[in-house]
C-alpha cells in the first residue's frame, strides 16, 4: 500500500480482534469433533434425499451448495464460540 494510504473506514480494535479470531485455526476440543461429525452425517442424509427426490437442475445444485455452506457455518459456530 502507498505510504500515505489512510482507510476511509478505519477498523476498531474490536473489529481487528474479531478478524484475528475468525481467521485463526481452532483445533477441536472436548466433544466438538463428535458434533461436527454428527452435523455432517445428518446433512449427508439430507443431501442424498435431495439427489433422490429433486430433478437434476440448477435448483438442486444450489440446494446442495447451500446445505454444504450451512454445515460449514454451523461448524464454524461451534469452533469459534466455545
Amino acid at each position: 500500500m502507498p505510504e500515505d494510504y489512510k482507510p476511509k473506514y478505519p477498523p476498531t480494535d474490536q473489529d481487528l480482534a474479531k478478524v484475528q479470531h475468525n481467521f485463526t485455526y481452532h483445533p477441536p476440543k472436548d466433544d466438538q469433533a463428535k458434533r461436527y461429525e454428527m452435523l455432517r452425517d445428518i446433512a449427508r442424509d439430507l443431501a442424498v434425499a435431495y439427489l433422490e427426490n429433486v430433478p437434476d437442475s440448477r435448483e438442486r445444485s444450489v440446494a446442495l451448495t447451500n446445505l454444504e455452506q450451512s454445515v460449514m457455518w454451523a461448524n464454524a459456530g461451534i469452533a469459534r464460540n466455545e
